[in-house]
């Protein structure tokens, strides 16, 4: 009976928390609003893997770059994927993040076109191999099929595999934009073919610190077993929908606050 009690004031505490930080307010700071700056899936789609694969390091940078990112392919991300030429592609030249150059963008380009072209596009390929419990099977597929053309070995770190152990924080929080829908105009619930109830937490070290403080996360390290742990905690907290309290657990770890 105990343990019921606390869940319950963990639940109660945290969806005033969701309440709180799920709100266009945010919008600004945050690298989602890279893709709000769209209003077409495949636009959204395409922004929204760009800037979520910059989103490590300073946020102001992640958001100054994503826009910087997304202003070398014109007014349609999709347009310029499904059309472009050796020519366009030099664009691209001396954009960087970090590790992430203009090599890599030039390949992330190709390798989109690759996907829409062979695989009818990013929610088809993560909807065939799903399952109902989670998108993490669908991660390691989709980071498979998205190399299969030729590359350097290095551009590989830029799209994690949980099922190698990874947290795949940034391909997660991807899921939550695309998937995700409550309107209340941060997340876009764009695709119908999978489901809320099956996205896990983009775990990172502020939502693992607050998790590990509300004891719903023991293990250590933020890695795939984590996420599954934190997974099974966020969803007896809410089964259709466990990833808003993504929202709270992040909120809470970039505030510092903490109730007790």
């Amino acid at each position: 009976m105990g343990k019921k009690i606390v869940e319950s004031e963990i639940k109660a505490y945290l969806d005033e928390k969701v309440v709180l930080y799920n709100n266009p307010n945010f919008i600004e700071l945050d690298p989602i609003s890279i893709p709000h700056r769209y209003t077409l899936k495949e636009d959204i789609e395409i922004a929204g893997f760009l800037a979520a694969t910059i989103s490590w390091g300073n946020r102001r940078s992640i958001v100054k770059n994503g826009h910087r990112m997304l202003n070398l392919l014109g007014d349609s991300p999709y347009d310029f994927v499904m059309s472009h030429n050796t020519r366009q592609l030099k664009r691209l030249e001396g954009f960087v993040h970090r590790t992430f150059n203009h090599n890599d963008y030039k390949y992330f380009i190709k390798a989109l076109k690759h996907i829409y072209i062979n695989y009818g596009g990013m929610e088809q390929l993560f909807k065939k191999y799903s399952n109902e419990e989670s998108l993490q099977p669908a991660i390691h597929h989709f980071k498979s099929i998205f190399f299969e053309l030729p590359h350097q070995a290095r551009m590989t770190k830029h799209i994690s595999d949980p099922l190698r152990g990874s947290a795949a924080k940034k391909i997660n929080m991807l899921l939550r934009w695309l998937i995700r829908k409550d309107n209340k105009g941060v997340d876009f619930g764009l695709w119908k073919s999978v489901s809320p109830s099956q996205l896990s937490c983009p775990l990172d070290v502020h939502s693992g610190r607050m998790a590990r403080e509300l004891g719903l996360l023991t293990r250590k390290q933020n890695d795939a077993l984590a996420v599954e742990q934190l997974d099974s905690s966020l969803r007896i907290l809410d089964k259709k929908d466990p990833v808003k309290y993504d929202f709270a657990l992040f909120g809470l770890g970039i505030s510092g606050e903490l109730e007790h």
